[in-house]
C-alpha cells in the first residue's frame, strides 16, 4: 500500500461500547475517528475525508443508507468506498447494501481479523485506483494537469462560479519562439525548457483551488477561480518575472532569452455566456500578445 499520509478511517455505529472493540482492532499506522449518528457521520466526511468508512445500517437519525446517498451526492465524498457494519445477517440485506454503493458487508459479532483483511483490501484498491486516475489526469512530461483534466475542471469550477456568482479568470500560456529553441537546442533541451517553465507555474498557483495545465505543445494554462482580471494580472507578472530570473539563454529569440506571452480572461458566468467563451477571450489576447511582439501581458 502506497501513500505518503497516514490512513484515515471513520468509523460510525450508534452504540459506544462497539466504537471501543473498533478502536482496539487497528494500530497506530491508521488514524480511527468515530461518529455515533448519521448526520456526524456526513459531517465527519466531508470535514475530515476519510479513506474508508466503516458504517453501521441500524441508526436512529438516518441510518446507513441515507448517509450512503448523502455522501454519494457530495462530488467531494462520493468516492470514498464504504463498508456496511450490521447484525443483519442474510442475502437479502447484503444484496441490497452492495446495490445501494457499499464496497462491503461486515456482520456482528465482529471478528478483528476479518476486519482488518477486508479493510486492507479495500484501501489497496482505492489507493490503486488513485494512483491510476492520477496518472489518467497528468501530463507525463511536466506533471501538471494534462488537456483532458483541465477540460474537467475548468467546466467544473465554471458551474460552481455561476452557482457562487464570483468571476473566474484564465491564463493562456505560451513559450516564445518554442520551434526555434528546438531547432538549435534539441528537443532533449526544449522538454527542459517546459519542465522548468511548468514547475514555475506550480509555484505560482498558491491556492488549492488554483490549476496550472499543459494545454498542447508549448502552451499553458491556468485555471484562477474566485479571481478577477486584476488578480489574473499579478499572477500573471509573477510568473512573467520568475522566467526571467530563470535568464534561461536562448540566443535565436530577439530578447536573448527564454520569455512568455500571456492572454488572460476573466468573466461572471451567467446563463448568457459559456465557458468556450472564456477561453476563446484568454487565446484571443495571447494571439494579441504574440503580435505586440511577445514578452508581454495583455
Amino acid at each position: 500500500m502506497i501513500t505518503q499520509k497516514k490512513t484515515r478511517l471513520l468509523i460510525v455505529d450508534d452504540q459506544p461500547e462497539n466504537l471501543e472493540v473498533f478502536s482496539n482492532i487497528f494500530d497506530e499506522s491508521i488514524e480511527c475517528l468515530f461518529a455515533l449518528t448519521g448526520q456526524d457521520a456526513v459531517r465527519f466526511a466531508k470535514e475530515r475525508q476519510p479513506d474508508l468508512l466503516l458504517l453501521d445500517i441500524i441508526m436512529p437519525d438516518l441510518d446507513g443508507y441515507e448517509v450512503l446517498n448523502k455522501l454519494q451526492e457530495d462530488p467531494t465524498t462520493e468516492k470514498i468506498p464504504i463498508i456496511f457494519i450490521t447484525s443483519m445477517d442474510n442475502d437479502v440485506d447484503e444484496v441490497k447494501g452492495l446495490r445501494a454503493g457499499a464496497v462491503d458487508y461486515i456482520t456482528k459479532p465482529i471478528h478483528a481479523a476479518v476486519v482488518r483483511e477486508r479493510v486492507a483490501k479495500h484501501l489497496n484498491w482505492k489507493f490503486n485506483r488513485e494512483q491510476l486516475e492520477s496518472m489518467s489526469r497528468t501530463d507525463g512530461l511536466t506533471l501538471l494537469s494534462n488537456r483532458r483534466h483541465f477540460d474537467e475542471i475548468i467546466d467544473r469550477e465554471w458551474r460552481r462560479s455561476h452557482r457562487l456568482e464570483k468571476e473566474i479568470a484564465l491564463l493562456m500560456i505560451d513559450v516564445d519562439s518554442f520551434k526555434l529553441y528546438n531547432d538549435h537546442y534539441g528537443h532533449v533541451q526544449g522538454d527542459q525548457i517546459l519542465r522548468r517553465v511548468a514547475g514555475i507555474l506550480k509555484q505560482n498557483m498558491l491556492r488549492p483551488i488554483d490549476i496550472a495545465a499543459r494545454y498542447g505543445g508549448e502552451e499553458f494554462a491556468c485555471i484562477l477561480p474566485e479571481t478577477n482580471s486584476k488578480g489574473a494580472r499579478i499572477v500573471a507578472e509573477r510568473i512573467q518575472h520568475d522566467i526571467k530570473n530563470e535568464n534561461i539563454e536562448h540566443k535565436y529569440s530577439s530578447f536573448g532569452h527564454v520569455t512568455l506571452s500571456i492572454g488572460i480572461g476573466s468573466v461572471v458566468p451567467t446563463h448568457s455566456n459559456t465557458v468556450s467563451e472564456l477561453i476563446q477571450m484568454a487565446d484571443n489576447n495571447l494571439y494579441k500578445a504574440k503580435s505586440n511582439g511577445k514578452d508581454c501581458i495583455i
